[in-house]
């Protein structure tokens, strides 16, 4: 019991730690939206480090032997954690970005369309995926790397976002077009 409520004060600070390293820009990139800019955490050397080794260890657990980092924000933490957890990570980049074969899907965004790849080779029948990603906001994005995973034969665990903002409702997006209905959502922080 109370190694567990050592761990529970532990994340606690963790949590408010990264908290503190997130500025709040109003209005940006438009009026009425309160961007939460992630970049003043990665000057903090300390709480960094502490955030990427507390999830490396509670997710090397989890059977995991290939971490999807998504483009751009998300090769910054799914590198970190794929390196400390001694696993390979790939990235899913914005179309014309990777140099050899690869796999496509095409998805809707509020203004258009996007389309994201991942090298045909990089996902396996055996690789059980965690995808990561600096923000879950509508799921769109995540949505098509999980449909990259599954359509390469891989299997998705679960999405790693250091941020969700959960009512825009992107888990539900996620969870409908997930094969095995099981995937699990870390996120850190949510507004």
């Amino acid at each position: 019991m109370e190694m567990k409520m050592a761990e529970n004060y532990w994340y606690a600070n963790l949590k408010k730690e990264v908290e503190e390293s997130i500025r709040n820009i109003p209005d940006f990139p438009k009026e009425g939206i309160q961007f939460k800019d992630i970049t003043p955490l990665f000057k903090n050397v300390s709480t960094f480090e502490k955030l990427m080794s507390y999830y490396s260890t509670s997710l090397a657990k989890k059977g995991i032997n290939k971490i999807v980092c998504v483009d751009a924000r998300g090769f910054i933490f799914g590198s970190v954690l794929a390196s400390k957890m001694g696993i390979p990570f790939v990235i899913a980049r914005k179309e014309g970005k990777l140099p050899a074969k690869t796999i496509s899907h095409t998805y809707s965004l509020e203004y258009g369309e996007a389309t994201l790849e991942i090298h045909m080779d990089d996902i396996k029948s055996t690789d059980n995926v965690l995808i990561v990603d600096d923000l879950l906001a509508t799921g769109g994005t995540i949505d098509a790397v999980v449909n990259l995973v599954q359509k390469l034969g891989g299997t998705v665990h679960g999405c790693w976002f250091l941020i969700e903002l959960s009512f825009l409702e992107g888990r539900s997006k996620i969870v409908k077009n997930v094969s095995n209905y099981d995937v699990k959502f870390y996120s850190l922080l949510d507004y």
